[in-house]
């Protein structure tokens, strides 16, 4: 289900959420994003075709301006808004950024036609591919068949060229993009499914070199109808960047500043020395907005005496992630005295009341551990310390703590997030892989 999509649906309900996110509230960014498009006119955009930057760089002041000039008369030829949506009728130059972008993460909805073919630039380089799908097409002899979102203008069978699924919906419906371009390396999730994994995206104009460090974004459009709409961008720090490198395909979802990105009673939550913490004798459960599937999320915890927190697995925006969510994976001081009787599907890194977590890997209370949790399907895996504890399959679980039920353990999507519960449990270098 698209990012969007689950938001507003939480909005419905009545949920802390974005409030951009609304019904009727189209190219409103998400909180740290900027939108590129207005929703009324081509303001921040102007045209230019598939053209060599090098020689656009070679170019005078003035010869640059009369290009443009001439490139925006074309663009205002084809490109039209429409009720918030931005459409081309299948010929023109480019719509491309006045600005140029770097390190960023990059979102963009777009629905198409048959025989349409199109594609995003990045950093005036081609492209993550857009196409008709379908055998009608009548470009399955390059690999149309395989679906959008792919590097096309790699090299054949390099990395990235064509996507690992078939993630386009049917003509007529909103497809949404989630790129993430970081140096030369390119991410691309399409309806939520990974599609693209770090790859390398070659320099179309000279494969002997790495990509320029900035460019502009480039809407391509040739062959059919084709619109757009929630153009958003975040620019990528630096330091967010190493960290990305070091663990490809990992991105972190907490700034260490606030709670940018956050959704749910962040009001009970508070930022300390670069820590998530739950402020005490308050709680609830916080998420941050993406939505997934199957993923890999690695962190660092600290719990005070007699802690208690949880992480929520697929939480679906609502109720108590332990039953309504797939799971919550415990976070507790198994040390305290209170905690000694526990059950022992309640102890830390359990699936609360399903599945018992191997004890003994937690370090002293007040120290930072290291854990990497592990949602693929219907299984869980859970390493604290560099020590396996939890390695079950939810499908196998018949038996519930109390007798009770959980409604939600077999979810297959939903957000990621904390459960505090009335103590300072602290969370902070946290990082998110998506596996699809």
């Amino acid at each position: 289900m698209n990012i969007r999509t689950v938001l507003l649906s939480a909005c419905a309900l009545g949920l802390g959420c974005f409030q951009a996110i609304q019904a009727g509230e189209l190219n409103v960014p998400p909180t740290g994003f900027t939108a590129l498009f207005n929703g009324k006119d081509l303001s921040g955009w102007h045209g230019m075709g598939h053209f060599d930057p090098r020689k656009l760089w070679a170019m005078s002041d003035e010869e640059r301006k009369a290009k443009r000039e001439a490139d925006l008369k074309d663009a205002k030829a084809h490109w039209t808004v429409e009720n918030g949506e931005l459409v081309n009728d299948g010929h023109g130059v480019y719509l491309t950024t006045d600005k140029d972008y770097g390190n960023m993460e990059f979102l963009i909805d777009y629905k198409t036609v048959a025989q349409a073919d199109s594609g995003i630039y990045l950093r005036g380089n081609p492209q993550v591919q857009i196409w008709d799908y379908t055998k009608e097409g009548g470009k399955w002899n390059i690999d149309a068949d395989k679906g959008s979102g792919g590097l096309w203008n790699n090299s054949a069978g390099a990395p990235g060229k064509n996507p690992m699924v078939l993630a386009d919906r049917p003509f007529g419906e909103w497809n949404s993009f989630r790129i993430i371009q970081i140096k030369d390396y390119t991410t691309v999730y399409l309806n939520d499914q990974l599609v693209v994994d770090h790859a390398k995206m070659e320099n179309f104009w000279d494969r002997s070199k790495p990509l320029w460090d900035k460019g502009p974004i480039q809407l391509q459009t040739h062959g059919g109808e084709i619109r757009w709409r929630n153009i958003f961008v975040r620019e990528i720090p630096d330091s967010e960047v190493e960290q990305m490198l070091a663990e490809p395909g990992f991105k972190p979802i907490f700034n260490g500043k606030n709670l940018d990105g956050w959704a749910g009673p962040v009001e009970n939550y508070q930022v300390q020395d670069g820590a998530i913490v739950c402020k005490p004798n308050n709680g609830g459960t916080i998420y941050y907005h993406q939505n997934l599937t199957d993923f890999v999320v690695r962190l660092e915890f600290k719990v005070p005496p007699g802690g208690n927190n949880g992480l929520a697995i697929r939480y679906p925006g609502q109720g108590d992630t332990a039953y309504s969510g797939m799971c919550e994976l415990q976070v507790l001081d198994n040390t305290a005295e209170k905690y000694a009787k526990l059950d022992a599907r309640q102890y830390h890194g359990s699936a609360y009341g399903m599945v018992a977590a191997k004890r003994g890997a937690q370090k002293p209370v007040g120290e930072w551990n290291e854990q990497e949790v592990t949602v693929q399907g219907s299984k869980i895996k859970v390493v604290l310390n560099g020590e396996t504890i939890l390695d079950c399959d939810l499908r196998d679980v018949n038996e519930y703590m109390g007798g009770r039920p959980h409604a939600g353990k077999d979810r297959y999507e939903g957000f990621f997030g904390f459960a505090g519960h009335g103590d300072p449990v602290a969370f902070r270098n946290i990082r998110i892989k998506a596996l699809r």
